[in-house]
């Protein structure tokens, strides 16, 4: 609120949205989506200094993630009218494949746009969910605002990714369902990007017999929320720069900005290397691919921006479509985040003679070789030696430094450069 006229008129509308509202969208979506698990890690817990936390697993969700919840419970309030002319959203992941699904269930035309970056595999995901995908604009926004012309145009429904009070809704039904699962939450951590996961779990948990602090994640390059949030206006950034595309907007819009000024205690920002080595564990400890936008969290409950001691916190893992190269791509830098990878470039005196000796070598030290190529040479390299990258995965720094040291003392071998990360 910034104004007394402003307050006025909200008491006389209302609250934007209810726990009513989402024990509503609860019952409509009893039969069409998961209730999924609710898993506690005594690793996690650990490492945060807290008594327990619970991982709320929104990767197992249909499509992947939680979006098919607020789509759904919007689409399923349609009038037969709306339903007969169809509906169109703009995204570049799972909205879009929320959106489809519910189209599907519901019978219901749906077109979705996305930017040219989208890759070929979540269009491919989303036409087979039975939507057609229009391929516009260079980047988001540009396919957000041809979404728009075109529902001007042809009378379709525009179903927003967030800033919708029914789609918010739909997303609060992961708040009712981790008051259920985990009694003793204290507190819950979530990634915002346009804020309606948080600003719906927020509702829930804000109507709950006990306190549960609310807190948002935002990556240090997309962080909007906890600026705007602050200043009692939205404060939209000029641009966004993270590996967390999922949560990667540039601000919250009026809905959501309502709610979550009411109901979210506090915001965070993570690094992208801390969202990296986020990501690393949950495949390792959890099992659990996540994308970045729903690594988040843990990496905000790993870190020192936050005072766990003692407490129950749940991270919610949002989603997990994530490209399979990429994702491979991200462990690898959360190990080396983790002080558990090193890459370094080697001189070879004979190539590939000496090749064999540095796998020996790398092994014989309990270290497991990554990769091993031969590089492109430089002017700076010597002219009589064959220039290789190597990586190494270890235990830890000691343990990678003692495993260079050992390449490097065999004969016709030297160690050029080497990059490992030294406080793990």
């Amino acid at each position: 609120m910034t104004d007394g006229d402003s307050a006025s008129d909200e008491a006389e509308r209302g609250p934007a949205l209810t726990v009513d509202d989402i024990e509503a969208a609860r019952r409509r979506l009893a039969n069409v989506v998961h209730r999924t698990p609710l898993d506690t890690s005594r690793t996690f817990a650990d490492m945060s200094g807290a008594a327990s936390l619970g991982l709320k697993l929104e990767q197992l969700q249909r499509t992947g993630s939680f979006k098919i919840r607020g789509a759904y419970n919007a689409m399923a309030q349609l009038s037969p009218a709306e339903r007969e002319t169809g509906v169109i959203a703009a995204s570049a992941g799972n909205h879009a494949q929320g959106v489809a699904l519910a189209g599907d269930l519901l019978g219901i035309d749906t077109t979705i746009v996305v930017p040219e970056v989208t890759p070929a595999a979540k269009i491919a995901a989303t036409r087979e969910y039975g939507a057609t995908v229009l391929v516009e604009g260079d980047i988001y926004e540009r396919s957000y605002e041809h979404a728009l012309e075109r529902a001007e145009e042809t009378g379709e429904t525009f179903v927003h990714p967030f800033d919708d009070a029914a789609v918010v809704a739909g997303q609060g039904t992961v708040g009712l369902e981790l008051l259920a699962q985990y009694p003793a939450m204290d507190t819950v951590l979530v990634s915002i990007g346009g804020g309606g996961l948080i600003s719906g779990i927020g509702t829930a948990t804000a109507a709950a017999d006990r306190e549960v602090r609310v807190v948002g994640v935002q990556p240090e390059g997309a962080a909007h929320a906890g600026p705007s949030l602050e200043a009692g206006e939205i404060r939209p950034l000029d641009g966004v720069d993270t590996v967390a595309e999922g949560i990667a907007d540039t601000r919250m819009l009026e809905t959501t900005f309502a709610i979550a000024s009411e109901v979210v205690d506090d915001v965070v920002t993570v690094s992208d290397r801390e969202i990296a080595a986020a990501v690393t564990l949950l495949a390792e400890r959890q099992k659990t691919v996540a994308e970045g936008a729903g690594a988040a969290p843990l990496a905000a409950a790993l870190s020192d921006r936050l005072d766990l001691a003692d407490a129950n916190p749940a991270v919610v893992v949002s989603g997990g479509n994530a490209n399979l190269t990429d994702h491979a791509e991200l462990a690898r830098t959360g190990l080396f985040e983790l002080g558990r990878y090193a890459e370094a470039r080697l001189a070879l005196a004979s190539w590939p003679a000496r090749v064999g000796e540095v796998v020996e070598a790398v092994t014989a030290e309990g270290a497991e070789l990554d990769a091993l190529e031969r590089a492109r040479r430089t002017a700076a390299d010597h002219p009589n030696r064959t220039p290789v990258t190597i990586g190494i995965e270890g235990r830890g720094p000691d343990h990678l430094d003692a495993v260079l040291t050992a390449v490097s003392a065999l004969d016709g071998v030297s160690v050029v450069e080497r990059s490992v990360r030294d406080d793990g």
